[in-house]
């Protein structure tokens, strides 16, 4: 787009906050989506064929066939959001597509919401809630809705990113001992500001850990990362909680290991196969479910929508995107 006075054509999947849709609509040639529902994939197909940008969601599969069919006008897929794994990166690549995405803006809000699953299921807080409904409840006594404090126990982080790292500085606050497996350790001065140990061997660290949360990308080492196997290295009185991607458990694996006892509750806002959620999770008392909104804030959907009209306002100036997704990205 460099030296061009056309405005880009920006054609956008998912309704977006009204102050994001009003700013695209005034800087850019936006098609804009106004109905709170996903495109079909042959509307999504006719997108690529007319845009210079596509802003897709994580709920849109950006595939290689997607890609392949887009026209010669597409040059950036500006993603809303972190994750890209719904992007093929190598089809794009070899379109000469740049991929961009927003990091950082959701880390706050989805290690608050981290935070409050490793609260809420030891407590019991949503089967407390129910109850508080229910017109069921008795009063107070010594006995009732008894759950397991936090402090004094062992977190165990796997992937310690911007957000695992965010958990972590709030799980200090609440007690807890920090542990970590990552692929590379981070500089000694970090873990010391963290309090965090760190582990090599990934089985260590969850035979040891009172809590695991788990703050991974999804790819392909990813992909059922916490498997039958590992399961079975926890305490029986773990808790698994994760606020990354479904795809990182083996859901059905974890469902056994709840359903028999051999694991004592688990905090999930993704889930294997969303937004279906499987029966088995819906009737455990010791599952605390939410419908993946750990970064749903009014805060972080309009920062999320600035860093995405950053990058095509500089792709567009003819500059490099400042978050365009690299080869070897995760």
């Amino acid at each position: 787009m460099a030296g061009s006075k056309r405005k880009p054509r920006v054609i956008v999947t998912r309704e977006l906050s009204d102050a994001v849709m009003d700013r695209m609509a005034q800087l850019f040639d936006a098609q804009l989506n106004r109905r709170d529902a996903a495109m079909s994939r042959d509307e999504i197909v006719a997108a690529v064929q007319d845009a210079d940008v596509l802003v897709p969601t994580v709920t849109d599969t950006i595939d290689a066939d997607l890609i392949e069919a887009a026209g010669e006008r597409l040059k950036l897929i500006a993603n809303f959001g972190n994750g890209v794994d719904h992007i093929d990166l190598k089809a794009a690549r070899a379109r000469g597509i740049l991929v961009t995405n927003t990091p950082g803006v959701l880390t706050e809000d989805t290690a608050d919401m981290t935070m409050a699953l490793i609260l809420s299921v030891p407590r019991r807080l949503a089967e407390g809630e129910k109850l508080a409904r229910s017109g069921q409840w008795s009063g107070w006594s010594p006995g009732a809705m008894l759950g397991h404090r936090i402090g004094g126990k062992a977190l165990g982080i796997v992937g310690m990113g911007r957000i695992g790292q965010a958990v972590a500085v709030r799980a200090r606050a609440f007690g807890l001992t920090v542990h970590y497996h990552n692929r590379h350790r981070l500089p000694e001065q970090v873990e010391q500001e963290l309090a965090a140990t760190w582990h090599e061997d990934l089985d260590e660290m969850l035979a040891g850990s009172d809590f695991i949360s788990i703050h991974t990308p999804h790819t392909d080492q990813t992909e059922r990362l916490i498997d039958a196997r590992r399961l079975a290295l926890l305490k029986p009185q773990a808790y698994l909680i994760n606020t990354s991607r479904g795809s990182a458990i083996d859901e059905t694996a974890m469902i056994d290991a709840l359903e028999q006892g051999r694991l004592a509750g688990a905090g999930l806002d993704v889930f294997a196969h969303e937004p279906a959620i499987d029966p088995r999770l819906l009737a455990l008392p010791n599952v605390v479910l939410l419908p993946h909104m750990g970064s749903a804030t009014f805060e972080a959907r309009a920062a999320t929508g600035e860093r995405v009209i950053r990058n095509i306002q500089h792709w567009a100036d003819g500059h490099r995107p400042p978050d365009q997704v690299l080869e070897g990205w995760i």
